[in-house]
């Protein structure tokens, strides 16, 4: 059969049988296993009229997705042929659905919105679900501002909102942490008659506890019963909200009592309830607690996961107890547990942080040489530490070893490296990392830009950090970063007008000024011996409502201990103390006490 049906013959078939869905569908399931058959986008969009009409939703999405993603349909080349295929017998609504729903799944945003706009012109009107649809997929992907632009063409089109549609604008209140419009929604919904399910709750009390507002989350929970008319009573997840909001404060033995409350109205605790509990005790310091919760989870029937195994061995690192987290590491693999990349760069960055480097480095090599490395997550962690011992070699090695294994350097690879290179002084090699950043078609991002600004700073090539400043501005790609960069090259440079004239004009256009930009400029003063002029820059850092930190109080104090009396170092030891400045320690024993002892206040 397959030598003798063409395009254009199948079409004749599909488009005779289109009445006849199963015909059509036995047809498509017997032929559509020859490569050089079903190629024309008119037959493929009967079948997917057919597919929907016989409620196949699975088959005509995967279709709908392989014709845009594999033979690069848009998703108004389908809708047309929909358009000019849709007759009586099929359920065109659904269908296009279905092309709106395989549009964001796939990530197109603008063709969902699209093939909504060209329905409208062509008279169709799509239904309040594929509305939900579109609108879901623009909150997950945090383009909350064209969410709100959608929902009100939506209601101004005469939608009237369901109970998903009150969700998504609870779930996208919650995430702009706007709770108590969140809640009023919760009111309105309740207004028009449309009961609140279980989902609207949890996702009021999750916001109310990535806010803080733990007694509003509480509240909540209490009345739910009463707030949905009897309807709804809080479930796991409603719980596992209330645990989590209580442990990402400090309040994980409040959230274990939740965790008993919840065995007490017969709801099962799950392993993320566990999970939580065991972060919120690990991050507190309190392994103990955390091993008795984890013995816990398995008396309960629930085996630990990679997540709970990776919070204790994170801990374990953080308090130095390196053999620990091997032993636990162990117990994970003994289990059949498998770690993941998360795990091993766990590993990896605890052994770095205490100092056994060599141990991670053979570590990384055991993992690489299983294949159990899949991209530069882990390499990155290892050539971060190598750059930031000054092992800049070493850390080309490992990037070298990646390309061997057939890994790609992402960008965070190739802005470590030049963030070392610049480090060291070597802006030569920062530039060539730079340049193999722009042959692999890999666009820069402003850390990088920032790394080679203060390379050149540091290099005393002020005028060519200047002439990038100027680039960057122009593509609006700068923040107080790069301009606290450039006002430092300036200061090394001895360019006291530039650099007051930089200063200035961050003020002026509402960069935003920050500790970092005074103490530079409090540095360079005292460094000219302009005292005076400093405290007058500390003052005014003050008025602005920027706190001098244990920087500011080091420099000026240091400076006024070479120029200025005893005196008049404790008065300002005082005045910056009495405004809520932190001294540093150190600078307080070896300067402003042996002065306070000098003229006769001996507190001790």
């Amino acid at each position: 059969m397959s030598s003798t049906l063409t395009n254009s013959v199948i079409y004749r078939v599909f488009r005779e049988f289109r009445s006849s869905h199963h015909v059509v569908l036995e047809l498509y399931k017997r032929i559509s296993a020859s490569k050089n058959v079903l190629n024309s986008l008119e037959s493929c969009c009967i079948v997917i009229h057919s597919l929907v009409s016989c409620k196949n939703y699975d088959d005509a999405l995967f279709l709908i997705k392989e014709l845009m993603i594999s033979r690069g349909y848009s998703p108004l080349d389908i809708l047309q042929v929909l358009l000019d295929t849709c007759d009586n017998s099929f359920a065109c609504n659904a269908v296009f659905d279905a092309l709106i729903r395989a549009c964001t799944e796939f990530g197109a945003s603008d063709g969902a919105y699209s093939v909504i706009k060209k329905l409208r012109v062509e008279g169709y009107f799509v239904s309040i679900h594929a509305w939900n649809n579109f609108m879901n997929h623009l909150v997950k992907v945090n383009d909350v501002c064209r969410f709100w632009l959608m929902y009100n063409e939506m209601v101004s089109y005469g939608y009237s909102e369901n109970v998903y549609t009150f969700n998504l604008l609870v779930y996208a209140l919650c995430k702009e942490c706007k709770l108590l419009e969140a809640i009023s929604v919760l009111y309105k919904m309740l207004k028009c008659g449309i009961v609140p399910n279980v989902v609207t709750f949890n996702m009021l009390v999750d916001g109310a506890c990535r806010i803080g507002e733990l007694d509003m989350a509480l509240k909540l929970v209490r009345n739910i019963t009463i707030m949905s008319w009897g309807c709804v009573i809080p479930n796991t997840i409603t719980y596992n909200c209330l645990i989590n909001g209580y442990c990402k404060l400090g309040s994980v033995a409040i959230g274990e009592q939740f965790l008993d409350e919840m065995i007490e109205m017969g709801l099962e605790p799950n392993i993320r309830t566990y999970a939580t509990l065991v972060d919120g005790y690990s991050r507190n310091g309190m392994l103990e607690e955390a091993f008795r919760i984890c013995n816990a989870m398995v008396e309960k029937g629930l085996m630990p996961n990679s997540v709970v195994y990776n919070t204790v061995i994170h801990q374990l690192y953080i308090e130095g107890d390196v053999d620990g987290a091997y032993s636990l590491l162990s117990d994970m693999i003994e289990k059949y547990i498998s770690p993941d990349k998360f795990t091993h760069s766990i590993l990896e960055k605890g052994l770095c942080r205490n100092g056994r480097v060599k141990e991670a480095l053979s570590y990384h090599k055991s993992i690489a040489e299983k294949n159990l490395v899949e991209d530069a997550f882990s390499h990155n962690i290892l050539i971060d530490y190598l750059c930031k011992s000054q092992n800049t070699l070493g850390a080309q090695q490992l990037v070298c070893s990646m390309f061997v294994r057939g890994l790609i350097p992402d960008l965070i690879t190739y802005g470590t490296m030049i963030d070392g290179y610049c480090k060291e002084g070597n802006i030569n090699r920062a530039f060539e990392v730079y340049d193999d950043i722009i042959k692999v078609k890999k666009n820069p991002n402003l850390v990088v830009y920032n790394s080679i600004l203060d390379g050149l700073c540091k290099e005393v090539s002020v005028d060519v950090a200047e002439l990038l400043v100027e680039e960057l501005k122009e593509t609006s790609l700068y923040d107080v970063i790069t301009c606290n960069t450039l006002l430092n090259g300036y200061c090394i440079s001895g360019k006291i007008d530039k650099a007051l004239h930089l200063f200035l004009k961050m003020r002026k256009e509402r960069i935003s000024v920050n500790e970092v930009t005074y103490n530079i400029l409090i540095n360079f003063m005292c460094k000219l011996g302009l005292i005076q002029h400093a405290k007058e820059l500390m003052c005014l850092m003050i008025t602005q409502g920027i706190l001098p930190d244990c920087i500011s109080y080091t420099t000026l104090l240091t400076s006024m201990n070479k120029e200025r009396s005893a005196e008049e170092v404790v008065e300002l030891h005082d005045y910056m103390v009495l405004r809520g400045v932190i001294p540093d320690g150190e600078t307080y024993r070896t300067i402003v006490d042996p002065r306070i002892k000098q003229i006769g206040f001996d507190f001790d």
